[in-house]
């Protein structure tokens, strides 16, 4: 991230191929590092911006420059002198609250001289009234006629004054307000007959009530001194999806009976503030900071709303896009209730007062700040924001389309922008209407891998496909992608890594030898196994591997065929049963069988399974998220049930996330996402096996939902040699539990009460959410799941107890398939 303080430090450039839109390069600009350090560079040749926020604000500085190089930009933008001309005009902005957010506002009158298109004439709601004016002369008589009976209307409550200001955009920073006694109409009315002298076109005049300052009832004698008000600043971002969140809260304490302004007091937090005006009940000052998100969020939301309905040239750019709000309240009382009224809009003051309030807590006295910066979710979007930008255009070769569970590539792709080339061996896929290039390729037979890398290659250099990038999410493909990327020489792990990976004995094994430096050591973590590929393999195995023990295909995935043996004769058994029923890739398509049905056993650790996703970049972590398995139905390990984010305490997160990613280098798998599965013992992490690829299921859609982050688009990002900019500490944004579905235990319930449609119409509701895993309601032996059903919550505890009475009234819970139970583990 670069900050410019000069407008001389940059310059728009046309963009070929895209009219009218320029390309902004900086040449000068402070750079920031680790630890605190910030550079003053030059950059020689001059670097392209991926994303521009300019400071629009009032007072000194650069704002018509800002405005102008923020106009028309090519890249994404925060925002736009022509969006924050709209936002500074109160009286839009008021009546945008108030029919679109349902926000409180004060009660207000405005007279306008030649009214902004976009506002509503007459009474838009009860409290909230316009008059267009004719002319700013020769309006007494209609001034008073209104302003007598805005002063005795009832929508202005208990208010004892009111205040008479200008609104427009020429007015920000330089306030004229003047406070006068509900009473005096003749002063009311004077004040609005100077005001109207200087308005211009789209300006108006606002009569508003001074909402009474909330105060707790005094029971003994009144406290000296004047009564204190409230003013709350409230910093809201756009997040993944355009979702508003409200990201901090900072206050000020004043003389109820003055205006109160920034910079006219010190920041503080929420509780402070209230504790100061008698009303620091803990009860009290969560119910005000939750009806302060509502309104800040809805607040957000209508503004985008009108964002969206606005041409091109009225946001100043094809990619404005309004990330960051401020949004000023006064708090009152409405009947008996505390209630936050929206005054204002705007971004730089609010985000200025919560710099100063972090400020106060870096102080060494005060400690280190409990909540995390009120700039981070809008970086988080910023960055975003960019990685989309790069990424749009980008020409990518996906190796394996994948089955139902997949649909979401196709539109996530298209609305990324990426380029796609697909090789599928299914030439009636249908995914290859959805892409721009469909290579027909047998890849089935995963030991030819090699001989099929070097065709591939040639098939891509025959089409003139200029590629950037090449990847695969599909467990059987991912070894031949490694190789093809080999062969066309773009970024990837080495195929020996992937080899490495895929087969689950090799894994452990040639961890089980990694004994460090550096320590901890992936051996720590690695489970003795055994490979199996005859009945004299599995003689021997039971007398070098503990019993209990877990018997696995070595390439398989979905947990198919996998299965607890507590003895020889169970181990013999299981080998012969699959040696016979999956033979090859027909037997059970996708799930490796093209590289042979030879098997292991390994010992069986007892503990608490979970999944580590993790995106790794030249062998760095960039991020990593925790989830929490339930029980399985042994002697299966077909997944029942999974909780994210994770309710393990911080120190044992880290020991599971040091964990994969300790093992994921220790096999040489070092770019990328990748999906590690792990039990938690008392002696710490125990590897399960590596997925050398983007997590399956439900994990890319839940952390999606939950920390804004995709895993889709971060391993598109390191195909092409692209470092994702992720945040390192991610905060989750709710809590979601959810449950699988199979169709042996679920065919009544999954053809009526939670058929497909049922179930697809309470995930559009909201009720819950769906992850349809495979296409046809088919029972077998070796089944996968058919979908996961999730509720989501403030709490983990909630999120349960919603999913345990949704699947109760759906009929997914039941005697053979005990829901609580699977639910137990994340309590």
């Amino acid at each position: 991230m670069l900050l410019c303080l000069s407008p001389a430090w940059l310059t728009k450039v046309p963009v070929p191929g895209q009219p009218g839109e320029a390309a902004l390069l900086v040449s000068k600009a402070v750079s920031f590092h680790p630890g605190g350090l910030t550079f003053l560079d030059d950059f020689v040749p001059p670097r392209r911006a991926t994303y521009f926020l300019a400071d629009l604000g009032p007072g000194p500085g650069w704002s018509r420059e800002a405005a102008e190089l923020a106009r028309d930009l090519a890249c994404p933008t925060g925002t736009s002198a022509e969006m924050a001309r709209l936002l500074e005009d109160r009286l839009l902005t008021r009546q945008l609250l108030v029919r679109q957010g349902g926000v409180a506002v004060p009660a207000t009158l405005a007279f306008t001289y030649k009214p902004l298109g976009l506002l509503w004439g007459g009474e838009a709601s009860p409290g909230l009234r316009l008059v267009e004016l004719s002319g700013k002369e020769g309006q007494e008589a209609l001034v008073k006629e209104e302003v007598g009976a805005f002063l005795h209307s009832e929508a202005l409550g208990d208010a004892l004054q009111v205040a008479v200001k200008l609104s427009g955009w020429r007015w920000r920073g330089r306030q004229a307000l003047r406070l006068h006694p509900r009473a005096e109409l003749g002063a009311v009315v004077d004040t609005v007959l100077v005001l109207l002298e200087k308005l211009e076109e789209e300006e108006s005049v606002l009569v508003e009530a001074v909402c009474p300052p909330a105060q707790a009832p005094n029971l003994g004698n009144p406290l000296p001194g004047p009564e204190l008000a409230v003013r709350i600043c409230a910093v809201v971002c756009c997040t993944q999806g355009d979702r508003p969140l409200l990201s901090k809260v900072v206050c000020a304490v004043g003389r109820g009976d003055q205006p109160l302004r920034h910079h006219s007091s010190l920041p503080r937090t929420l509780e402070v503030a209230l504790a100061q005006c008698g009303l620091g009940e803990v009860a009290q000052v969560e119910a005000v900071r939750q009806r302060v998100k509502v309104a800040a969020e809805a607040a957000l939301a209508a503004v985008l709303a009108l964002e969206a309905g606005l041409s091109t040239e009225q946001r100043g750019g094809r990619q404005v896009h309004t990330d960051v709000l401020g949004v000023d309240f006064a708090l009152t009382v409405t009947g008996r209730t505390l209630t936050p009224v929206a005054l204002e809009l705007n971004s730089g003051l609010c985000l200025e007062a919560c710099g100063a309030l972090e400020g106060l807590w870096a102080a060494p006295r005060m400690g280190p700040a409990a909540e995390a910066a009120a700039a981070a979710p809008l970086v988080e979007t910023m960055l975003r924001r960019s990685a989309r930008g790069l990424m749009k255009g980008k020409q990518l070769l996906l190796v394996g389309a994948g089955g139902v569970s997949k649909k979401f590539v196709w539109d996530a792709a298209r609305d990324y922008g990426f380029k796609l080339h697909l090789v599928e061996s299914d030439p009636n896929h249908f995914a290859s209407q959805l892409v721009h290039t469909f290579i027909h390729f047998d890849m089935t037979e995963h030991r030819r891998d090699e001989e099929n890398a070097r065709l591939l290659a040639e098939l891509v250099r025959a089409r003139g496909l200029q590629l950037d990038g090449c990847f695969s999410y599909w467990d059987d493909c991912l070894v031949l992608t490694a190789l093809l990327c080999q062969e066309l020489g773009l970024p990837c792990s080495p195929p020996a890594a992937m080899c490495l990976a895929k087969q689950k004995s090799c894994t452990q094994l040639h961890l089980l030898c990694r004994q460090g430096p550096p320590w901890p050591a992936p051996s720590l973590h690695a489970v003795p196994c055994c490979p199996l590929k005859n009945e004299a393999d599995v003689d021997r195995a039971v007398h070098q591997v503990p019993l209990p023990g877990v018997m696995k295909l070595e390439f398989g995935a979905g947990a198919v065929g996998v299965r607890l043996v507590e003895n020889a004769l169970q181990c013999h058994e299981h080998f012969s049963h699959i040696a016979h029923d999956l033979q090859g890739e027909a037997d059970h398509p996708g799930i490796g069988l093209g590289w042979g049905n030879a098997m292991l056993l390994m010992e069986f650790v007892e503990g608490t399974e979970h999944d580590v996703d993790l995106v790794l970049f030249g062998g760095q972590l960039l991020a990593a998220f925790v989830s929490d398995n339930g029980p399985t139905r042994l002697p299966g390990f077909t997944e029942t049930a999974a909780c994210m984010p994770t309710g393990l305490a911080p120190e044992q997160e880290a020991q599971l996330v040091q964990a994969a990613f300790r093992c994921c280098l220790g096999c040489g798998l070092l770019d990328g996402v990748f999906n590690v599965e792990l039990k938690l013992t008392g002696a710490g992490p125990r590897l399960i096996e590596i997925n050398p690829r983007m997590g399956g299921f439900y994990l890319r859609d839940w952390i999606l939902e939950l920390y804004g982050v995709d895993l889709l688009l971060a391993a598109a990002m390191v195909a092409c040699g692209l470092r994702p900019a992720l945040p390192a500490h991610p905060r989750a944004r709710g809590h979601l539990v959810g449950v699988m579905c199979v169709v042996s235990q679920h065919l009544q319930a999954l053809s009526s009460t939670a058929s497909r449609e049922a179930l697809q119409a309470l995930h559009d509701r909201g009720v819950l959410r769906l992850n349809v895993l495979e296409d046809a309601l088919v029972s077998g032996e070796y089944e996968e799941p058919y979908c996961s059903v999730a509720c989501a919550g403030p709490s983990p505890a909630e999120a349960r107890l919603r999913l345990l009475g949704l699947c109760q009234g759906l009929g997914i819970d039941g005697p053979h398939y005990p829901v609580a139970h699977f639910l137990s583990h994340f309590k």
